[in-house]
């Protein structure tokens, strides 16, 4: 089983395919890593040799920001804009959604689940 940047990739599935399962390479990432490496990007990950996944673990940790360090520099951003306190920093400390979508339907994904407010009582009719 390869294991690059702290991930066991799946045996079965093909390498440009399994490189996708690190946080920060996506597949047009996974195919420049494997051009730069020399390798078939049809070839699966139980298949490449203890060399090919050296190379690979070279060019990601010299060229490519991954997995822990990727999520504190995102981490760090979000910080970032926080406290200078501007409109996308307050969105995040709200927790609504930030890139403007809309929120009086929908957002449940941010919002989380729905708190029932109780519906005004009618007054009593007057004689």
């Amino acid at each position: 089983m390869a294991r690059i940047a702290g991930i066991d990739l799946p045996k079965q599935k093909k390498s440009y395919i399994g490189l996708t399962y690190i946080y920060g390479i996506g597949r047009r990432t996974a195919l420049d890593i494997l051009s730069k490496a020399g390798i078939d990007p049809e070839k699966k990950i139980a298949d490449l040799s203890e060399e090919e996944v050296a190379k690979i673990r070279s060019i990601m940790t010299s060229d490519y920001k991954v997995e822990g360090a990727l999520r504190s520099e995102v981490q760090q951003n979000i910080k970032r804009l926080m406290d200078i306190g501007c409109y996308r920093g307050l969105r995040h400390r709200r927790g609504l959604p930030v890139r403007g979508q809309r929120t009086r339907t929908n957002a449940r994904t941010r919002k989380g689940k729905r708190k029932t407010v109780a519906g005004k009582k009618k007054a009593p009719a007057k004689k």
